[in-house]
């Protein structure tokens, strides 16, 4: 039996802390959504010279500054779970309508009486049912063995699965619902009680340290049928084992201890085996065809998650499986201090500049894609965040050789000025051209070789040597039909149980404002139309402070810049990544123009104090006013009229949005590794 004593909240989320003393050992036990797990307990040695509160002597298994990415991971399941399981009861009701109607016609081919004359005329919607999670009529009226063959009925007494995986309430309570019951009347008059119940969803936490993850995904998810909580210490199976007994939920969740990438690749022989006995014949599994590989795979590790790639994706169903990824080493893909090591992890080389964390997302989708690529898989990235100290990305798999063909098209390398004036180009490995067949009635795609190179060895703009970085995944980062589900959802998620709501709300719209950029006019650039070569148009964000400290002036007011932008036909909204960001469709040329005629009009520098030959002083023209010349190359640009117009500039979204995180508190970031960890 244990004991409570309620402590004070963690400061700025909804999580509830207590003392627990459970037999006779003490432990703090944090409730997080419907979550709850209990942390070993130390109290501060006799001799400490200063008092600390009492979640500083814990050891290091829960980590608050995370709850965002949980809530957040839990609503982007779940914003993608009710279209997976949707879609496999509808194709299950397909199949068992077409069967029903197959045995009609056989039956009166046969000339037998129909089924329905067979049955007694009394029972009344004994053929039908009413599914629980949507309202719809179901057709149960088909042989047990048919309809378990597509995974969306089990008897009641099947082995391993218990009465409370029919699923649980939408509103989160933990509470279930049986499945659906019929009757099927069968020839001489004998019935048999059936339990329908909903298709399989599963998921994977890879990692998982405390379980708490794996205990939020069955308590708060409605669809999810089983989670494995798997972790290699066995400190950590041991308060997972603990936290799924305090939890309640020992039905729902398998515990495993071992090799993260043990387990994934042990799926595969699994995996063999059972297509084997399903179908001896080597016949295609249907969608809802039971299957050893999960539906979604959480990897969140204490640093890269690069090392985990290869087994998710053997582990991950490939027909639109889930990775769900975080890498936490922001000093290797989002700092030019190991590009060794970068290239190492994620086959990229990171840059030196203000828009690193994009940069780090791309190189880390450049990771996941070449490894799908290998095995004929293609990846969706649905969701990709750059959040405080680390990075999580949401991509859908799918097994297509055919899509593969199109990575390279989708893959750049950029050269970055990062020394002089902070200004990129772009340059895609290979061309995703597309062509019109032979006969005009439609169009194909040819992949071909780049030009090379697209930029010379110094910038064009101020004349400092360029570097190379990448390659890196060059597509969009987002999915905007994804993104609005969640949004669409949020409204209903209880801040008592999802306490970052606010920010995450902020987060994602911020997002989805960031891919509202207009595509150019030149499709091959964009490929916007076409999902399967689609790229981002106008990757990274700049700043007003990286500009102005270029040509050392005034730093612009965001306003006066953006207004200047618009007032030239260009649009320019921001980034998720960094506050102050700027993403526009404005070519660099245009840019420096602005920035000249801010320092013209609002601005004036010393010129005298421009030392002669660096990138200010060629950004500013001086070269050229020094040696009488004009420049030519840019009269076109030169004679656009600059506005600073701030009522144009000024922020047109939804206002009251928190859209950047605020550190709460001193020493705000990942803590220390857990003891045998």
């Amino acid at each position: 039996m244990g004991s409570k004593s309620k402590s004070k909240a963690t400061d700025s989320t909804s999580v509830e802390t207590h003392k627990i003393t459970l037999n006779g050992e003490d432990f703090t036990e944090v409730k997080e959504g419907l979550g709850r797990i209990l942390t070993p307990f130390s109290a501060p040695k006799a001799d400490a010279k200063d008092s600390k509160n009492d979640e500083e002597y814990q050891k290091v298994f829960y980590n608050p500054i995370q709850q965002f990415n949980r809530d957040l991971t839990v609503l982007a399941i779940k914003a993608y779970g009710e279209e997976v399981v949707a879609r496999r009861r509808a194709a299950s009701e397909r199949r068992i309508n077409n069967n029903k109607k197959k045995r009609k016609r056989d039956d009166a081919e046969d000339g037998r009486p129909l089924k329905h004359e067979r049955s007694e005329p009394a029972v009344a919607g004994a053929s039908t049912e009413t599914d629980q999670a949507n309202g719809s009529p179901m057709d149960i009226s088909e042989p047990v063995k048919e309809q378990e063959a597509s995974g969306s009925l089990k008897s009641a007494d099947q082995p391993g699965q218990s009465a409370d995986q029919s699923g649980q309430s939408a509103d989160g309570s933990g509470s279930t619902e049986p499945g659906a019951q019929s009757t099927e009347t069968k020839e001489g008059g004998e019935q048999r009680e059936r339990k329908l119940q909903p298709p399989k969803f599963t998921i994977l936490d890879a990692l998982s340290a405390t379980g708490l993850r794996a205990l939020r995904y069955v308590q708060e998810l409605p669809f999810v049928t089983s989670v494995t909580a798997n972790d290699l210490t066995p400190a950590a199976v041991e308060a997972i084992k603990r936290n799924v007994e305090h939890n309640g939920v020992e039905s729902k969740v398998r515990v495993t201890q071992g090799d993260a990438r043990a387990h994934m690749y042990s799926l595969i022989a699994e995996q063999l085996t059972l297509e084997h006995e399903k179908n001896p014949r080597g016949y295609r599994k249907g969608p809802n065809t039971p299957s050893g590989k999960y539906d979604v795979i959480d990897l969140d590790p204490y640093g890269t998650a690069a090392t985990f790639f290869d087994a998710a994706v053997h582990a991950v169903r490939d027909d639109g499986g889930m990775l769900c990824v975080t890498c936490t080493d922001s000093g290797v893909w989002a700092s030019h201090g190991y590009p060794e090591k970068a290239f190492a992890l994620y086959g990229g080389v990171p840059v030196k500049g203000f828009h690193s964390h994009e940069v780090g997302l791309r190189l880390v989708l450049n990771g996941l894609a070449t490894t799908a690529a290998k095995h004929g898989l293609t990846i969706e990235p649905l969701l990709s965040l750059s959040i405080d100290y680390y990075l999580r990305v949401f991509v859908r798999l799918t097994k297509s050789p055919a899509s593969v063909k199109y990575l390279a098209g989708k893959t750049m390398v950029v050269y970055s000025c990062d020394q002089g004036c902070g200004a990129w180009e772009t340059q895609l490995l290979v061309r995703n051209k597309k062509v019109q067949n032979s006969k005009g009635s439609g169009v194909f795609y040819k992949h071909g070789l780049s030009q090379a190179p697209s930029a010379d060895q110094h910038c064009k703009h101020c004349g400092t040597k360029t570097h190379l970085a990448g390659p890196m995944y060059a597509g969009p980062l987002h999915s905007t039909e994804f993104i609005q589900r969640i949004l669409a959802d949020l409204p209903n998620a209880s801040k008592d149980v999802y306490g970052t709501t606010t920010r995450i709300e902020g987060m994602l719209q911020t997002a989805l404002e960031e891919s509202a950029l207009p595509p150019p006019q030149d499709n091959l650039a964009a490929c916007k139309e076409d999902e399967l070569a689609a790229l981002e148009p106008y990757p990274f964000y700049l700043h007003p402070t990286m500009l102005a400290g270029a040509i050392h002036c005034s730093c612009p007011d965001e306003e006066s810049l953006r207004g200047a932008l618009r007032g030239l036909g260009y649009e320019v909204t921001r980034s998720h990544c960094k506050p102050g960001s700027i993403k526009t469709n404005a070519p660099w040329e245009v840019i420096w123009h602005v920035m000249r005629e801010w320092i013209r009009q609002k601005a004036p520098v010393k010129k005298e104090n421009i030392k002669e030959g660096s990138a200010a002083y060629r950004l500013l023209r001086l070269d050229q006013e020094s040696a009488g010349e004009k420049d030519s190359t840019d009269n076109e640009v030169d004679k656009l009229e600059v506005v600073f117009n701030q009522a144009l500039g000024k922020d047109k979204s939804k206002k009251g949005l928190v859209r950047y995180q605020v550190n709460p508190k001193e020493n705000w970031g990942p803590l220390s590794r857990a003891k045998g960890h």
